[in-house]
C-alpha cells in the first residue's frame, strides 16, 4: 500500500466549534480534544520514522516513508487551524498542547531512538484502530457540519492508508525477534495509560469550560456513543489487543475497501494551486 500526500484545506467554521457532531457538545468537544494532540504527535512521528530512513533498503518503503511524511505533515497543519479555531473559542487547546509538546520532547531527550520509533508505531496502530471504527460505523459522523466530518473522515483514510508504513520501516531496522517484541508492546501499554491520563482530565476541562460539566444528559450521551451504540471504543478492544500478538501485523485488520472514498473528498477541499 503505497500513501499519496494529499494537500486539501477544510477552512472548518469555527462558530460550529462546539456543536458539530450531531450527538452533541459533549462528543464535539471528544473530537475536539484529540485534535489537540495531532500536530505535536505528527511531528514526533515525522522525525522517528525520518531518523531511520537511510537505512531503508526496500525502494518502496522508502517511498512509502517520504508519502508517510508528507501525509503527517499534511494532517499536522489542518490540525493545527484545527486547534487554533478551539482557541479562539474561548478553550485551553494552546496550554494542552504546550504540555503535550512538553511531554514528547522529553521523550526524545530522554529515550534511545528505538523506543521513540516503537512509541510511533504504537500511537500509529491507536490511531488506525481509532479511523477504522470511524470509517466502518457512519453513525459517528452522521448529520455532522460537513467540513469537519470530511476532515475526520479525511485523516481516518489516510492513517489507514499508511498504517502500516512504520511498523515496516521497525521491523527492518529494529528486527522482529523477541526484544523487538517486547519493545513494542511495552510502548503501547505505557502509552495507553499516558494517552487517556491526558485526554481524560483535558475534555473534563474543556467541557467544563463550556459550560456542559453538570450536564447529565450530556454525559450520558457520550457513554452511549463510546460504550453501547454505536459503541466505538467499546468495539475498539480487540483490534487494540491483537497488537500483543507477536505475530501482529497492521494489514491483518484489512480496511482498504474504504480507501476507494479518499478522492471524493479530496476533489471538494484539494487545496487552490
Amino acid at each position: 500500500m503505497l500513501p499519496i500526500r494529499r494537500d486539501l484545506k477544510f477552512k472548518l467554521p469555527g462558530d460550529r466549534m462546539r456543536d458539530w457532531n450531531a450527538a452533541g457538545p459533549h462528543v464535539s468537544q471528544f473530537f475536539n480534544t484529540l485534535s489537540i494532540f495531532f500536530p505535536s504527535g505528527e511531528r514526533f512521528f515525522i522525525d522517528s520514522v525520518r531518523y531511520y530512513r537511510d537505512r531503508i533498503a526496500d525502494p518502496q518503503l522508502q517511498q512509502a516513508v517520504t508519502a508517510f511524511i508528507g501525509q503527517e505533515a499534511m494532517h499536522g497543519r489542518e490540525h493545527i487551524e484545527y486547534n487554533e479555531a478551539l482557541a479562539a473559542s474561548g478553550m485551553p487547546a494552546m496550554a494542552m498542547e504546550r504540555l503535550g509538546i512538553r511531554l514528547l520532547k522529553l521523550g526524545k531527550k530522554i529515550l534511545p531512538h528505538a523506543d521513540q520509533l516503537a512509541i510511533t508505531i504504537a500511537l500509529e496502530h491507536f490511531t488506525a484502530i481509532l479511523a477504522d471504527i470511524l470509517l466502518r460505523e457512519p453513525q459517528l459522523l452522521q448529520g455532522a457540519e460537513p467540513r469537519f466530518a470530511a476532515l475526520w473522515r479525511w485523516h481516518a483514510l489516510e492513517e489507514t492508508e499508511h498504517k502500516a508504513v512504520a511498523y515496516d520501516v521497525y521491523q527492518q531496522v529494529i528486527g522482529t525477534g523477541a526484544g523487538a517484541y517486547v519493545r513494542r508492546a511495552l510502548a503501547l501499554a505505557a502509552l495507553t495509560v499516558i494517552f487517556w491520563s491526558l485526554v481524560i482530565p483535558f475534555h473534563l476541562i474543556i467541557v467544563a469550560r463550556d459550560g456542559g460539566l453538570f450536564d447529565l444528559k450530556g454525559w450520558w450521551t457520550l457513554v452511549r456513543y463510546h460504550w453501547l451504540k454505536p459503541g466505538a471504543l467499546r468495539r475498539i478492544i480487540p483490534a487494540y489487543f491483537d497488537y500483543y500478538r507477536p505475530g501482529f501485523h497492521p494489514w491483518q485488520h484489512d480496511n482498504r475497501r474504504f480507501l476507494a472514498d479518499i478522492e471524493a473528498i479530496a476533489q471538494n477541499y484539494r487545496a487552490a494551486a
